[in-house]
């Protein structure tokens, strides 16, 4: 049977992370003042000493989960994955795992994108929202009528495990399908506390400026498979790697599908790496035979 490694995206952040690592490792050191130096100003202050507010940040927060999630991994003796995924920004995690990106080329890759992505969202003012208990294609029908109806923007943005779809679109159009979705009979349709519309197509300007850098990057082949958000199979293809992390911005998080396919394809035993535990919550919903474990 085979062994993922499987990383988070925004959200797992929290005032303090990789303190520890910084203090006891020497290399955990070395990665953090490199990462200091890549991007032009100390994130490791603002990740060891800043508030949950500056952490919340998002030109902050996805630096920071990255670099965390990185040294976590390269804190693992004999770390071999048989497959890698991440959810959303963790996608850039798992490809250095796998050999794709170097660590440099990654973190520079993600701080290009949490500028972007900070800038769509100040140019679209646009939310998204949890659906809770309501199956996939119905949240689906939901967001097309409520296109379809008023021509604000609502698509299904995070698929996280069956039961719990994200919504993600204008303002307007995500208050009018959380009173549709609540009516259809979901348990929950909230509201959430983000800065912007992430992975639907008003992340188009974001998707353009991220997809310029990407070309200039050098991609390595893989030592072993991504699954990759929008693809939700195996890639071991540097340019069809290149062509999945552009679409991501504007494409949905298939993560329910993306851990079905790594289980199809022999999966047995997940392993978190980064801050947090919640991607090994949704594998257990996805699938309570599976095991999971983290490191942080």
């Amino acid at each position: 049977m085979k062994h993922a490694y499987i990383f988070p995206g925004q959200g797992s952040q929290f005032p303090g992370m990789g303190k520890d690592h910084y203090t006891n490792s020497a290399f955990a050191k070395k990665l953090f003042e490199q990462a200091n130096e890549v991007l032009g100003f100390r994130i490791s202050d603002i990740m060891f000493g800043g508030s949950e507010e500056d952490l919340r940040q998002t030109n902050v927060t996805q630096p920071a989960v990255f670099l965390h999630s990185i040294i976590a991994y390269r804190s693992i003796e004999n770390a071999k994955p048989d497959m890698v995924a991440g959810h959303s920004l963790g996608e850039f995690s798992a490809l250095v795992a796998n050999g794709t990106l170097s660590f440099d080329d990654a973190l520079k890759l993600v701080f290009v994108r949490a500028g972007a992505m900070q800038r769509a969202c100040e140019l679209n003012p646009s939310t998204m929202a949890a659906v809770l208990a309501l199956a996939d294609e119905k949240v689906e029908a939901i967001c097309k009528e409520v296109e379809n109806e008023t021509g604000e923007i609502v698509v299904p943005a995070n698929y996280n495990c069956p039961g719990q779809l994200v919504i993600s679109g204008s303002i307007k159009g995500i208050e009018i399908a959380c009173e549709r979705m609540k009516a259809a009979g979901a348990k929950r349709a909230l509201v959430l506390p983000v800065g912007g519309a992430f992975h639907s197509p008003l992340m188009e300007p974001a998707r353009e400026e991220l997809q310029s850098a990407i070309e200039s990057t050098d991609f390595h082949t893989p030592s072993c498979a991504v699954y990759q958000n929008v693809a939700a199979k195996a890639v071991m293809d540097k340019e069809e790697i290149k062509e999945n992390l552009i679409a991501q911005l504007t494409g949905a998080v298939r993560w329910t599908q993306s851990v079905q396919s790594m289980i199809a394809d022999g999966a047995s035993t997940f392993t978190e790496v980064g801050p947090g535990k919640v991607l090994q919550g949704l594998v257990l919903k996805i699938d309570k035979t599976m095991q999971v474990e983290g490191v942080s």
